[in-house]
């Protein structure tokens, strides 16, 4: 086939380059020369891990990648480009070599010093560019990190994101004083952020952080995953391996992105859905980036608790699920509701075992909003019967289902599920019922793309 082809872009899911490198000195029995140390240079090279190209072949092994005739013969993807270029921001910077032997040294955990095997810093990652340049140029063209496939982002501004990390270094030694990671190594990495690389000395920050144990509370957690998102990274970057000191679970607190809860288990269903433990559990972990994890399946747990518990009749309730998911259940009623608890419970008790479930108060203010909202629907549905083929159900039961939850359960999880009918069965929404609805959305605390997810239903009929 000819004519122009589509870039790849490479995002890696964990840490990659130098970081990533230290990464694997780290979890590796320390090196007994330098041969040994540069056999772990290439076995990392073999062994990358990337999330996904944003155009190409997914998150996939080398066995996958063969069976789709992909080449594995070698790093196609071109983590030792990536890692390449780590090491020339280094070898080109004004840095001492001293500098440099000091934020490899810490990132490493100490595992592998070039000095006590007679040579600089700059000498050791001279033989880590050799390493990388006997393996052929990356085969799919792209660059790295990935330009972001949906949103207009753009890069951050170099003296501006230097500024940033320096704070952060800078704030690192405030926070740990005596503590381990030493003011040497400290200072070393904001040299490397100053002079060099501030995205590399950011990597290198939060491998040290990893490698001493540092104890890091959310908000500052916050902080490195903003700044991981201005560089363009992926979340587990920052989160894998870090010591978080993660507040209580709070099912109150409306910290989740996107939905969440039953209305989000509805929203993963699909034609093959099977509804199994496996896929509720799915749901379970869905933990979203920032939260404590166990949140998912709290949300989850307490909106299934909260149907259990009322007086909606068990017609209602799967009327309810096949409405908002488009899907039959072969377990009806109660029963689907309390293998969705059980699951839960399973992972909680696995997340956060000192965790007790509770139900909240509902914010029974929004009743009447909401409530007015979904019959203003109704009146439109009336005619009509929602649900898959074969098995739907007629649209005034799902209605009716939905009046109960807001007006007798809660008016949250009665505007979620309404939510979730709407984008199930494309029910077309004027511009002036989208602006109510985010208005309620604001009300309520949704995260920023919850209430977006119906906006393509304006004007759809």
């Amino acid at each position: 086939m000819t004519g122009r082809q589509e870039p790849y872009y490479v995002d890696y899911i964990g840490d990659f380059g130098l970081s990533g490198l230290t990464e694997a000195f780290v979890l590796a029995p320390a090196p007994r020369d330098t041969g040994t140390a540069l056999g772990l240079v290439t076995a990392k090279l073999d062994a990358y891990d990337l999330a996904y190209p944003v155009y190409g072949v997914g998150h996939l092994s080398a066995e996958e990648r063969s069976s789709f005739g992909y080449d594995t013969s070698h790093d196609e993807w071109g983590y030792a480009d990536d890692l390449r270029e780590d090491v020339r921001a280094l070898l080109a910077s004004p840095l001492a070599d001293e500098t440099i032997r000091t934020v490899w040294r810490a990132a490493a955990g100490g595992r592998w010093d070039p000095a006590a095997h007679g040579m600089s810093a700059r000498d050791w990652l001279r033989h880590v560019e050799e390493t990388c340049a006997a393996r052929p140029p990356r085969k799919v063209p792209g660059r790295r990190p990935a330009p972001s496939p949906i949103w207009d982002a753009r890069p951050p501004k170099p003296d501006e994101v230097r500024d940033d990390v320096v704070a952060e270094i800078r704030f690192c030694r405030e926070r740990t004083a005596a503590a381990p990671p030493s003011a040497d190594t400290l200072a070393a990495l904001e040299e490397v952020a100053a002079h060099a690389s501030p995205e590399l000395a950011f990597r290198l920050l939060l491998r040290t952080l990893k490698v001493h144990s540092v104890r890091i509370d959310k908000e500052w957690y916050d902080r490195f995953q903003a700044l991981a998102e201005r560089f363009e990274h992926h979340s587990a970057l920052v989160e894998s391996g870090l010591d978080i000191a993660w507040p209580p679970i709070d099912t109150a607190r409306r910290d989740a992105t996107c939905d969440f809860g039953l209305s989000h288990l509805a929203g993963a269903a699909h034609q093959d859905w099977s509804g199994s433990r496996e896929d509720i559990r799915d749901a379970a972990d869905g933990d979203d980036i920032g939260q404590t994890p166990g949140s998912a399946a709290a949300v989850l747990l307490e909106d299934t608790l909260r149907l259990l518990r009322s007086a909606l009749p068990d017609t209602a309730v799967s009327a309810l699920w096949v409405g908002a998911s488009g899907t039959p259940r072969s377990i009806e009623g109660r029963d689907w509701l309390r293998l969705i608890g059980d699951v839960c419970r399973e992972r909680l008790a696995e997340a956060a075992p000192a965790y007790t479930p509770v139900v909240a108060p509902a914010r029974t203010e929004l009743a009447g909003t909401v409530l007015r909202e979904v019959r203003e629907t109704a009146a439109v549905v009336a005619d009509k019967v929602l649900g898959p083929h074969g098995r739907p159900v007629p649209a005034a039961d799902v209605m009716n289902a939905l009046e109960h939850v807001v007006t007798r359960i809660d008016p949250d999880l009665g505007f979620r599920l309404f939510l979730r009918v709407l984008s199930t069965h494309f029910v077309p929404l004027t511009r002036e019922q989208y602006g109510r609805y985010e208005a309620i959305g604001e009300r309520i605390g949704y995260g920023e793309y919850h209430v977006s997810d119906v906006e393509y239903l304006i004007d759809a009929g």
